[in-house]
């Protein structure tokens, strides 16, 4: 995300230096232009019309992954119209203290016939839910070497339940299979191109590495889980394990394994544990 962030951060310091933006900060307004009536009504609109899968808004999602993550929101601005529409940008940081130029966005477009959009890849996990945001903001802070990441938090399988399949959500299946979450967690949206390089749908992205006591005591299975949602599909199991969590109830994940899927399974684990 230190890539995405520096993309977008140039973006939004180049909409305040050639779009004329306006921000609404916590304790009020902090600046204007032209038409500040019409941008506070735009703002407004986003607030209350974008809602992530499970309903919640932005600023439910905004407040609640603050608590659990490095992410400061620093206001809220607008951009003039383009052809494509009008854009609403959430500014944060890491920290309180952080420089301007190093702020990170959460854009929108609000299009003409009104529909709101959000636009920003790596902000695009809060569309699935406020935890499948902060994990993402966790995974990229344990990549980039953040000082004090919520290690709880990130290895919980709770947090994974915005997972579904067909046996059950994640998290509680983790659970069941007295799964362990170890290091290497992420979760992410990989926008697709279409043949003019330009950004169609794209998909979401789970993977996680587990150590789970799937068949009693003394049996141990350790392996990577990976599931991959496209817009307004299901999830799709992606790895060897995920297929079995998927099609299996977790006290029996190998009780119907076919010989060259345990043979598969087996050289995994035997690589995983060099």
């Amino acid at each position: 995300m230190t890539a995405r962030r520096g993309l977008w951060s140039g973006i939004g310091l180049g909409l305040c230096l050639g779009l004329g933006l306006w921000r609404v900060l916590p304790g009020g307004l902090a600046g204007k232009n032209d038409g500040v009536g019409a941008g506070d009504a735009l703002i407004d609109k986003v607030k209350s019309t974008w809602r992530a899968q499970d309903g919640e808004t932005a600023e439910q999602i905004f407040a609640r992954v603050a608590k659990v993550a490095h992410f400061v929101p620093k206001g809220w601005e607008r951009g003039r119209k383009t052809d494509a529409g009008e854009p609403v940008v959430l500014l944060w940081a890491r920290h309180r203290t952080d420089k301007a130029e190093d702020d990170s966005t959460v854009t929108w477009e609000v299009g003409r016939d009104g529909t709101v959009t959000l636009v920003t890849p790596s902000a695009k996990p809060m569309e699935l839910g406020w935890r499948a945001f902060a994990l993402s903001l966790l995974a990229d802070e344990a990549t980039s070497n953040e000082t004090g990441v919520n290690r709880r938090f990130l290895l919980d399988p709770a947090n994974f339940n915005f997972v579904t399949t067909a046996q059950g959500k994640l998290g509680d299946l983790l659970r069941r299979g007295r799964c362990i979450i170890g290091d290497g967690v992420k979760m992410d949206y990989l926008p697709m191109l279409d043949e003019q390089q330009t950004v169609k749908d794209g998909l979401w992205r789970v993977q996680l590495s587990v150590d789970c006591d799937v068949q009693g005591a003394g049996h141990s299975t350790r392996d990577v889980i990976a599931f991959e949602k496209r817009e307004g599909q299901d999830w799709e199991p992606q790895s060897f394990l995920a297929k079995r969590i998927a099609t299996y109830a977790p006290e029996s994940l190998f009780d119907f394994a076919e010989p060259k899927d345990q043979e598969a399974f087996e050289a995994a684990r035997k690589a995983l544990a060099k």
